[in-house]
């Protein structure tokens, strides 16, 4: 009779460490998303600022390797005036033959990282950037926060736009700056 109850604990006991393993393994390999994330950029000059915001950002984070993909539609972005817009996606990105922007890369630092419980990380991330069909290697720090099963992430990147073959043209040289200030946030939920 006794092991009887030994051999139904077991199973009871099998039957959980199995499970629990399942859960931990999907939990590991989970794929994390949205496609709302939001990019802000920003062109300070003496002469103008110029700043514009695109909240259709699509990012998909590999919960188990920390590797990423980002992608923005460049006619996604919204100016405060129309003229600024259209010389944004005609003249300088020219967003008909370069439609968008990607980044792919990884976390540096993911052994570091627990998608369990409520956590901050200081993050440095790096891969390759894609604008303008123009692609370069960055890195970069940022900021990862896991909490109740969903992640964010924060960073902010200077670009130099010379460097993607954005050229300004002689006339309003002065008024756009050499380099660009993008700002990048998203909140992350499990992909189902």
């Amino acid at each position: 009779m006794a092991h009887l109850i030994i051999k139904a604990y077991m199973r009871k006991f099998l039957f959980i460490l199995f499970f629990s393993g399942c859960a931990i393994s999907v939990t590991s390999g989970q794929k994390f998303y949205t496609k709302t994330g939001h990019v802000h950029f920003l062109s300070e000059a003496p002469i103008e600022t110029i700043q514009s915001d695109n909240n259709n950002a699509y990012v998909v984070l590999d919960g188990s390797t920390g590797q990423f993909e980002f992608s923005v539609l460049i006619k996604g972005f919204n100016f405060e005036k129309a003229l600024m817009q259209q010389h944004f996606n005609e003249n300088y990105l020219e967003s008909d033959k370069f439609p968008k922007s990607v980044a792919k890369g990884s976390v540096l630092n993911w052994s570091a990282i627990h998608l369990d419980g409520n956590h901050d990380y200081n993050v440095n991330v790096s891969g390759q950037l894609t604008i303008h069909g123009i692609t370069k290697p960055f890195s970069t720090q940022g900021k990862l926060v896991v909490k109740d099963g969903l992640i964010s992430i924060f960073s902010t990147y200077t670009i130099v736009v010379a460097d993607y073959g954005i050229e300004i043209p002689k006339v309003v040289r002065d008024n756009i700056s050499k380099t660009v200030k993008v700002t990048i946030s998203a909140d992350l939920q499990p992909m189902k």
